[in-house]
């Protein structure tokens, strides 16, 4: 892009603030903002800030509690054949892992992808490291390393890649498939302005959780699994150290149901949880997240007393790879959130806010479920599969996990 294209761009769009920008930077600083600015969609970025001007409403749809299989209740004749089915698939070779890992542990204090954060065991071992373990543990289990690809950002790639690297993939290497980075989308301020970083470039986002089916489709990734004979990949976040990611039974479970996706679940601690809920949203299945809940149906309840959207959506999903391509064709609706961010002004100068002045747009994972025929919900005890590391202390935080980490695994 020449510099005439550019402000000829940035000036029908209303981003005259770039040109501004554009002059305080040096040659190199300014070869980058042309190509970035040539790579915006800038259509789509207004169509993006429309989306903050929309209040979401569920008065119009019909929202009913979605239907669980309880885990633990399950009869044990059924379980144990789901088991058996579900290591039969695993032995074969057919299950993928894809790790959705391209957040830092900012919140966390600590500084780098948030997959090495050290969250206190006495071992010191780093989230990554411990899911290393899982997936060792079920290679001497059923005799095969379970392919695991690890979905990073832009800004956390490479240093997840060195820290792999570095420790030598922890003798995992044969399973460690690849490491491959999401979509991102420019952050706008509350006057639909593209967000300056300090560098003089463009600041970007992660296209959120649902992004992970373009990025595997756009990496070349599920044309692997095709090749690979991989039927199921299980989805889920790095930072739940209790997630399941080689369970038979959830694969068993979708075998013997013909289920396309099955969503693990545990019951909500309580309404004001910071997880979305699944359900049935105009008869098909969906999940509410808990930033778009309203009270009414947050504190809901059933007849018995309990809560009536109980179910609680952890962010780990198994998909039969032959509706990944499918969900991957049509975008996913974008969510908004409203952050704080550092901008850089039209002088120079670096803004940093005491409340949210940014707008940073995701997809979810979940926006996928209601193009499914189906979906299975399998229900664990949040004990079991549950402990995520979201917050430096509080809920969610390193203690809680820690704690729940250590006491299923006895340590």
């Amino acid at each position: 892009m020449t510099y005439e294209e550019f402000e000829k761009k940035v000036t029908s769009y209303g981003q005259d603030h770039l040109i501004k920008l554009y002059e305080r930077l040096d040659e190199k600083g300014k070869t980058k903002l042309l190509n970035q600015v040539s790579c915006v969609d800038f259509d789509g970025a207004k169509k993006l800030y429309d989306l903050t001007k929309e209040k979401k409403e569920f008065k119009d749809f019909k929202i009913e509690p979605v239907s669980a299989t309880d885990a633990e209740t399950m009869p044990e004749e059924l379980k144990n054949e789901c088991i058996e089915i579900g290591t039969e698939a695993i032995k074969s070779g057919k299950l993928a892992v894809v790790m959705m890992a391209g957040g830092q542990g900012t919140r966390l204090g600590h500084t780098g992808p948030k997959g090495t954060y050290d969250f206190g065991l006495e071992s010191h071992k780093t989230i990554f490291e411990v899911f290393v373990d899982k997936f060792k543990e079920a290679e001497k289990k059923y005799g095969v390393a379970v392919p695991w690809y690890i979905m990073t950002s832009k800004d956390n790639n490479m240093e997840t890649i060195e820290f792999f690297y570095e420790h030598n993939y922890f003798d995992y290497e044969e399973g460690i498939k690849t490491f491959f980075s999401q979509n991102e989308l420019p952050m706008l301020d509350e006057e639909g302005k593209l967000i300056i970083q300090e560098d003089g470039l463009i600041k970007e986002a992660a296209n959120g959780h649902g992004g992970v089916f373009e990025a595997l489709v756009s990496n070349g990734i599920l044309e692997q699994f095709k090749e690979k004979g991989i039927e199921w990949v299980f989805i889920c976040g790095v930072d739940n150290i209790l997630a399941k990611v080689v369970d038979p039974l959830v694969i068993g479970y979708s075998i013997k149901n013909k289920l396309l996706a099955t969503s693990v679940s545990c019951i909500k601690a309580n309404p004001e949880e910071k997880v979305g809920v699944l359900c049935i949203k105009d008869g098909k299945p969906s999940v509410v997240e808990y930033t778009e809940l309203t009270d009414e149906l947050r504190y809901a309840k059933k007849e018995n007393g309990e809560l009536l959207l109980s179910e609680g959506h952890l962010l780990m999903n198994l998909f039969n790879v032959s509706v990944i391509a499918d969900i991957a064709k049509e975008e996913l609706p974008y969510h908004v959130a409203h952050k704080k961010s550092d901008i850089i002004d039209e002088h120079g100068n670096v803004i940093k806010p005491d409340s949210p002045n940014a707008y940073k747009f995701e997809t979810f994972i979940f926006d996928a479920f209601d193009r499914l025929p189906e979906l299975g919900v399998l229900r664990y005890k949040r004990e079991e599969c549950f402990a995520p590391i979201k917050n430096a202390e509080g809920v969610d935080s390193p203690e809680t996990a820690r704690k729940l980490y250590k006491a299923y695994y006895n340590l």
